[in-house]
């Protein structure tokens, strides 16, 4: 049997908490991230239709958690978040926002060369390398956290009744 099986989840470090300087950095780099994106025209809703995309592909609860209150803060709709995963085969995304959530899956399964070529070819139509640079730096933000929060296992608790 792996040790590793062996360890209760609740024994889990939260690495954010034990390297501080690391989290920080990290913390800096997403905001960087935010400012290109700013400065590139791609507003705050956009980026948090990124940031779900990438938690939904990675499984990271914590951040889904986070970023669907913050993209309902910025204006996102129920129908936009429930058929997110499904974006594709909606007509509710915009073609910029295909482009960056097509970029998003990219940047998510690099190893997918058919995926990033086709991502790319479409985001070249519809997105400025200013757009592009910022969408691709967004997704490997929230990839990094998403990395963060599922090897801590950081905990999604039921919200208070209302």
């Amino acid at each position: 049997m792996s040790d590793v099986a062996a360890v209760p989840t609740d024994r889990r470090v939260f690495i954010d908490k034990q390297s501080p300087q690391a989290y920080k950095a990290f913390l800096a780099a997403a905001e960087a991230a935010r400012e290109v994106a700013a400065a590139a025209g791609l507003d705050r809703r956009l980026i948090e239709l990124v940031n779900l995309r990438v938690s939904q592909i990675n499984g990271c609860a914590y951040c889904l958690h986070v970023h669907t209150r913050a993209a309902i803060r910025e204006g996102e709709t129920a129908q936009r978040l429930g058929v997110l995963a499904a974006w594709r085969d909606t007509e509710v995304f915009s073609d910029r926002e295909r482009a960056a959530l097509g970029l998003a899956e990219a940047t998510t399964a690099p190893a997918d060369a058919a995926l990033q070529e086709a991502a790319y070819g479409v985001a070249r139509e519809v997105l400025s390398e200013e757009e592009i640079s910022a969408a691709v730096w967004v997704s490997i933000a929230i990839n990094a956290f998403n990395r963060v929060s599922i090897l801590s296992k950081h905990p999604v608790r039921p919200a208070p009744a209302r």
